[in-house]
């Protein structure tokens, strides 16, 4: 594995691309204005990027993982075509209130505010946690940044990459 570099942490659902509710269909996902620039410029810049996503829409039966590993995969085409690419998906189908009995948990750890998702790919990957930084749309993944001792940054919309520009910096 290669030495240790920043990690640029996203939310999906609001800060990579629109949320109209339960995305999980590629036919109902539009990306953010920037959302593939600034991952392209963080990948150019030496940056580990991952995402780091709620999927309850599983766990309340509304669509499968399958439909989730689709998307990110059609995602990932997405970004190519953008000269960038998503290191790893980390995404949480559970919900204390799933109803599917396999998603159910009372306090799922890797269902953000928690940070189980973060403390994953700081576990699987070199990760320079002091310069990394979490973007989320909600005080939910701020929340996640703080308990995985990540400084978070709250998007509330616009373009991305001009709200990320003064973060790009070398690696």
């Amino acid at each position: 594995m290669s030495a240790s570099r920043p990690a640029l942490f996203l939310d999906r659902d609001g800060v990579l691309n629109e949320d109209p509710g339960y995305v999980h269909r590629w036919e109902d996902f539009h990306w953010i204005p920037g959302a593939r620039e600034a991952v392209a410029a963080f990948n150019r810049a030496g940056w580990w990027v991952f995402v780091v996503t709620n999927q309850s829409g599983v766990g309340r039966g509304y669509y499968a993982e399958d439909d989730v590993v689709a998307l990110h995969a059609k995602m990932s085409e997405s970004l190519a075509q953008a000269d960038a690419h998503i290191d790893a998906f980390y995404y949480c189908p559970h919900h204390p209130d799933a109803q599917v009995e396999a998603y159910r948990h009372p306090d799922p750890p890797d269902r953000k505010p928690n940070p189980g998702m973060i403390l994953r790919a700081l576990a699987e990957w070199p990760v320079d946690l002091s310069r990394s930084i979490m973007v989320g749309d909600k005080g939910s993944d701020l929340e996640a940044a703080r308990r995985a001792g990540v400084r978070g940054l709250h998007f509330t919309g616009g373009n991305l990459a001009e709200f990320l520009e003064a973060e790009v910096v070398a690696a």
